[in-house]
């Protein structure tokens, strides 16, 4: 009997997507197609992989309106951001493409009589790629398109929450000529998935998900010594500096905590306000957050969905039940939000006060829209704070002095340092995090490190 995959839609509960699970037979056929088809596609010129790549983000660029409704659908995002997903895809997409003859082009040393020298990046092989629901096709292309692009061959499993997300990748590439075999899909359950992890044939696991999950990786690659990827959980922090455009502090910030109903893992979480500032920052949240609109995410005046699930919205409403017992104070009214209610992934968002690190609001993961607010009396207070955590991914400050936010941001044990801004990936720069929020890097010309391996060559020409 054939175990089924079942995606349960947030929006209204029914079952949106069925699918086969693969069986194991089916996954050894993959990887012996996988890494026959890896030596070929390898062999082609880069600009000729790049020619066939560039024509399937055309092609997925072309679906994105009904893209960006099957988003909607299967993880809750409002129907007005979704688009947003399809041309953040084609960003990261048209960059990594840009830069990779740069990237990929060999080092020379210095020149030597009598030799020819040089280091190329070559493919690892058959990649791995596995990805989670909230940012679908954002966290899945960080990986799939620059694996491809190096000449490797990629095995995408996705998240049962998005399983369509990996069948558009492969629409794309199979019409733009990809050959059969460079890229697959398979839909597995999470034992199968480790088996895959494990499997000699795979070179590398490029995985995003949560701090377990990551140890899981770690664990299943053990077997087949492949390398890994991880891009895990954050708790971002903020802190506003007493200099800050106070207005853009406050409808950035709001935003970073609050934008695909808090699922992010580089949203912010937990924020630190300079004491002159902080209750007119305050005042600015609550006064913002209550214009969010939480609905139906088919509703395009909806600007709060549903979280992925009742249990998620259930560990968030935990947290917050948490804090309060503790002391905290929470600042908005759930009943001002007719759509929020128990038992549904229909969550209002919060902003608490009278918080500290004894809580879990602001040391553990929180995957939803849910931030708490800290007073502080200076920037070694606010360092200390935000470095105060086992995660570090990004952090965000809010100042007019660059200088002193550039000196900040070196003692910060952090991936990604933001002045003025937060809850952004600038294809332009690596993405990586550090302690719990992972390992290794994507984007940027850096992230094609992780997925080749660098081969020395040493000719001797004159004898």
């Amino acid at each position: 009997m054939t175990d089924i995959l079942r995606t349960i839609s947030p929006v209204d509960g029914r079952i949106y997507v069925e699918r086969p699970l693969e069986t194991a037979a089916g996954i050894d056929r993959a990887l012996d197609l996988s890494r026959a088809a890896q030596r070929a596609w390898s062999a082609r010129p880069l600009a000729a992989r790049c020619e066939i790549l560039a024509r399937a983000v055309d092609a997925f660029v072309a679906k994105g309106a009904e893209i960006a409704t099957e988003i909607t659908w299967q993880m809750g995002r409002p129907i007005s951001h979704a688009p947003g997903e399809v041309r953040g895809f084609e960003e990261r997409a048209r960059h990594m493409l840009k830069v990779a003859p740069d990237a990929l082009t060999p080092l020379q040393p210095d020149a030597k009589t009598g030799f020819q020298r040089q280091i190329k990046r070559v493919p690892l092989g058959v990649i791995a790629v596995v990805a989670p629901w909230n940012y679908p096709y954002l966290t899945a292309v960080n990986a799939v398109l620059p694996a491809l692009i190096a000449g490797n061959s990629v095995v995408l499993k996705h998240s049962h929450q998005t399983p369509l997300c990996a069948e558009r990748f492969a629409e794309a590439f199979k019409s733009a000529g990809v050959p059969e075999g460079v890229f697959q899909y398979l839909h597995l359950s999470h034992a199968d998935t480790a088996r895959l992890m494990g499997d000699a044939r795979v070179a590398n696991v490029c995985f995003t998900g949560s701090v377990s999950g990551g140890r899981a990786v770690v664990a299943a690659t053990a077997a087949g010594f492949a390398t890994s990827g991880l891009e895990l959980g954050g708790k971002d922090p903020a802190y506003v500096r007493s200099d800050a455009n106070l207005a853009h502090a406050i409808e950035t910030l709001t935003d970073g905590a609050f934008f695909n109903a808090g699922q992010s893992c580089c949203g912010i979480k937990r924020i630190y306000v300079a004491a002159a500032r902080y209750d007119d920052f305050v005042a600015g949240v609550v006064e913002l957050t209550q214009k969010y609109r939480l609905g139906s995410p088919l509703d395009p005046q909806t600007s709060i969905g549903p979280v992925v699930r009742t249990s998620a919205a259930d560990a968030v409403r935990s947290q917050v039940r948490e804090a309060i017992a503790r002391g905290a104070v929470q600042l908005i009214d759930e009943a001002s939000f007719a759509a929020s209610a128990p038992g549904t992934p229909y969550l209002a968002p919060q902003v608490l006060v009278n918080v500290d690190h004894s809580m879990a609001i602001m040391r553990e993961e929180t995957f939803g829209p849910a931030v708490g607010i800290m007073k502080v009396a200076s920037d070694e207070e606010a360092l200390r704070l935000m470095n105060d955590s086992e995660f570090g991914l990004t952090a965000a400050i809010f100042s007019a002095d660059t200088a002193r936010a550039e000196a900040l941001g070196d003692a910060l044990e952090t991936g990604t340092v933001f002045l003025n801004r937060c809850d952004y990936l600038d294809p332009s720069l690596a993405w990586t995090g550090v302690k719990n929020s992972g390992r290794g890097c994507t984007l940027s010309r850096v992230g094609f490190e992780q997925l080749t391996r660098p081969k020395s060559y040493h000719f001797k020409v004159t004898i």
